[in-house]
């Protein structure tokens, strides 16, 4: 859920400020389980084109607001940036789909382990793309991942197929993300700016046919969908902002604030059935988690220790 492409500060420490905006960020998406509870009686398909046609008026004005579009309009020049600004606008809408449906449909627990894998689903996309060599603690994380995995599919008979797929899809878009040469503020625009045609089109055939749920079922049902436009942008700037101020550490830390929110809710709030082999399942990920975050902090200790000190 979080945004791929921030930067961390050059100075590679920490900002209140940053922290603040990225705290705010991920408490929005912990939170974000409640309106999709709320919007459970809409199409999945429908909620996102609504998430994607809203947020471009407010993605648009935000990025004027900050004097911002020049890199914007390079892009929208750029046949390549285009393409690849296509392929990742794809994957994002595969895992909101995933997302919407799966709160809708009472499966927030495997929404948060989906959200839970990712960062170890990153490391091993690098050491398999980009050929990186991940450390012992990573390997035994990766394993330890994968073993909860085969846990939830013994216990459903077949694979968690929500957490996985919210797992590959946001794993894909992070990594293709790192490709466009573009700030975060802009590359969300230029996604849901592609998006907007055919989410548009949708949404008009579905009002035209009298299936859609902007106006014909009520006041309540179109603010619900207005908001998706605030739900979706505000959060993703948010962090966009937040995460420039902060080091790779802190981020790593702070990206398990929202699913493990999901998970809470979704057992006390949503009272999502919750048994003894999802129980051993989510022991193993925190336990690979344990393993990963130590790792990465040891690493950054490790990097901070041999930078030279400036002379006095």
């Amino acid at each position: 859920m979080a945004e791929p492409n921030a930067k961390p500060p050059a100075d590679n420490t920490d900002s209140a400020r940053g922290f603040a905006f990225a705290l705010a960020a991920y408490l929005l998406w912990g939170f974000l389980p409640f309106f999709m509870k709320a919007v459970a009686h809409i199409p999945a398909p429908e909620v996102v084109a609504h998430r994607i046609v809203w947020s471009v008026p407010l993605a648009g004005l935000v990025l004027v607001w900050l004097g911002r579009t020049q890199e914007l309009k390079a892009a929208l020049s750029s046949p390549r940036m285009l393409k690849m600004a296509t392929l990742t606008a794809a994957l994002i809408t595969v895992n909101w789909g995933i997302y919407v449906w799966a709160i809708g449909a009472g499966r927030a627990i495997e929404t948060a382990l989906g959200y839970y894998i990712n960062p170890l689903f990153s490391i091993f996309l690098g050491a398999v793309l980009l050929k990186e060599r991940p450390n012992a603690a990573q390997m035994v994380a990766i394993a330890l991942a994968a073993l909860a995995v085969a846990v939830l599919a013994l216990d459903a008979g077949g694979l968690p197929w929500v957490s996985i797929g919210l797992c590959f899809s946001w794993g894909f878009y992070a990594f293709f993300r790192k490709t466009l040469p573009i700030g975060p503020n802009q590359g969300f625009f230029l996604e849901v700016l592609l998006l907007s045609v055919p989410a548009l089109g949708y949404v008009v055939w579905l009002e035209a046919t009298g299936e859609g749920h902007f106006g014909d079922t009520g006041m309540t049902d179109v603010l619900l969908l207005l908001a998706c436009g605030l739900v979706t942008a505000v959060p993703l700037m948010i962090y966009a902002n937040g995460a420039k101020l902060l080091r790779l550490s802190t981020i790593g830390i702070m990206q398990y604030i929202a699913p493990t929110m999901i998970f809470l809710i979704a057992v006390f709030v949503f009272n999502e059935p919750f048994g003894a082999m999802k129980l051993v399942a989510f022991i193993l990920i925190w336990a690979a988690l344990f393993l990963y975050s130590g790792a990465m902090l040891a690493e950054s200790r490790a990097r901070r220790a041999a930078r030279p000190t400036p002379a006095e």
